[in-house]
């Protein structure tokens, strides 16, 4: 995955600069490193009286799961990577419109589930062989296991690309993120019976996927 400032990459105005948070930290006399163990409210008011800096820990702190959400629709590291930086843009943009409602963590799954099921939407999706996140322990895994694994889980990701949208994003957050019912109704925007419903439905389908 990219440094944890990648999004500033360039120094595009409007966006966060690119030093990281310990460097500002020396820089502002200790400013930055003071807000390293805030909480996300503090650190979104920090942000919007133009503290870039505190947007750079709010990266650090929510890039592993945003860039894993995006993995899970995508299937490569590289397209992954590139919506991750763009969920960081796109919340950066928008973080004045943020109103609290809901929690920091779950405005970014929000945002990652839209903009992966956009490019997913727009482009056939390319699944790695090997899956990067969890890889085989081969000190006590035969190499012909190892590859039907790898194989095997190549079918799963397949068949989960061809979920129905809001099908696919329940499974993903419910399954590999274990989130809970009323978190992924927020980031759906549906009610936990829905959510329910949908992942109910996710699994029935990707049985029959998996036996056709």
């Amino acid at each position: 995955m990219r440094d944890p400032n990648w999004i500033a990459a360039g120094g595009a105005e409007g966006q966060p600069s690119g030093r990281t948070a310990e460097h500002r930290g020396a820089a502002d006399g200790g400013e930055s490193a003071a807000l390293l163990d805030a909480d996300d409210p503090t650190l979104i008011e920090a942000c919007l009286q133009g503290r870039r800096d505190a947007f750079d820990i709010i990266v650090q702190r929510h890039q592993r799961q945003v860039y894993l959400v995006c993995y899970r629709f995508v299937g490569t590291h590289e397209d992954a990577s590139d919506l991750a930086q763009d969920v960081f843009v796109r919340a950066w943009r928008g973080l004045r419109g943020f109103k609290g409602n809901s929690a920091l963590a779950t405005w970014l799954y929000r945002i990652s589930v839209n903009v992966s099921l956009n490019r997913v939407a727009s482009k056939a999706p390319r699944l790695e062989p090997l899956e990067r996140v969890e890889r085989a322990d081969h000190r006590i895994e035969r190499a012909d296991a190892t590859l039907l694994r790898a194989e095997r889980a190549a079918e799963v990701r397949a068949a989960i690309a061809r979920l129905p949208r809001k099908q696919r994003a329940t499974l993903i957050l419910r399954a590999y993120h274990d989130l809970p019912h009323d978190q992924i109704a927020a980031i759906l925007g549906s009610s936990v019976g829905t959510v329910k419903a949908n992942f109910f439905h996710a699994l029935a389908n990707l049985k029959k996927l998996l036996q056709a």
